[in-house]
């Protein structure tokens, strides 16, 4: 079993990857700046669920967080950035405040996370950090890009730490999640039924968590697909978006 800490849970994905640690008898620490949903599970694991009220663009409140979740189950062995920020407007209609705030959340969110965590796990010399990516990050999309941007700098940034790290024997690992029916994804002119089931997703994710590829994803399909962007990034994302188009008209 492990201890495993978490940076947006509250509702999503996070939530079913939380509910799914906990079911496996896992520790979990989930760091929100909302606590309203995943508060719900603290009567039916009251001695495994730690929620702390956390802002991934705060560094204090996230020390804090990690300090609570060592100190109420001891070292950390996974720790995930999943909080999410996600705009729908195209280049001219996105100021520049827009994409600082993006960034904030996550991709220096990210950054954070992993300069707080990495002291404790350097000297465990172990441990495994996992930044929630997406598939825009690598192929791009249309009316997207702080979005697209921020995730394609955390896929930069998961590998250079994962390279610096390994003599510590940390691993870095980024997810992939297909287009999931959640609230940040709510925005995009795309029918839900073409929406991958939030539940179905982040238990996939929890029950790959341990997976040793750099990338993860819930379900075989998914990590084909993924493959294809990476191989063809650009094609790949000119043709989602025609698609999207195709749909919206």
């Amino acid at each position: 079993m492990s201890n495993i800490l978490i940076v947006g849970a509250n509702q999503g994905i996070g939530y079913w990857m939380v509910s799914s640690f906990l079911e496996k008898g896992n520790k979990v620490t989930v760091l929100d700046i909302r606590e309203e949903h995943i508060n719900e599970l603290k009567d039916k694991y009251p001695n495994s669920l730690l929620v702390v009220k956390a802002d991934a663009t705060d560094e204090a409140s996230l020390s804090d967080g990690i300090k609570a979740a060592i100190n109420e189950f001891g070292m950390v062995d996974i720790a995930i950035h999943n909080a999410c920020l996600c705009t729908f407007e195209s280049e001219p209609d996105t100021a520049y405040e827009v994409y600082k705030k993006v960034m904030d959340v996550n991709y220096f969110g990210a950054l954070r996370l992993s300069k707080l965590m990495l002291p404790f796990m350097r000297e465990a010399k172990s441990g495994r950090i996992i930044f929630t990516s997406s598939g825009v990050g690598v192929t791009g999309f249309g009316n997207i890009s702080p979005y697209a941007s921020s995730k394609g700098a955390i896929e930069a940034l998961a590998k250079c730490l994962e390279i610096e790290n390994r003599e510590y024997g940390i691993t870095f690992h980024v997810m992939h999640p297909p287009l999931t029916d959640t609230a940040s994804s709510s925005g995009l002119p795309v029918p839900k039924e073409f929406m991958a089931d939030a539940e179905k997703v982040g238990r996939g994710l929890a029950n790959h968590i341990y997976s040793k590829k750099f990338v993860i994803c819930h379900s075989f399909n998914q990590a084909l697909q993924m493959k294809l962007c990476y191989r063809h990034p650009l094609y790949m994302g000119k043709m989602m978006w025609k698609m999207t188009q195709r749909t919206k008209d």
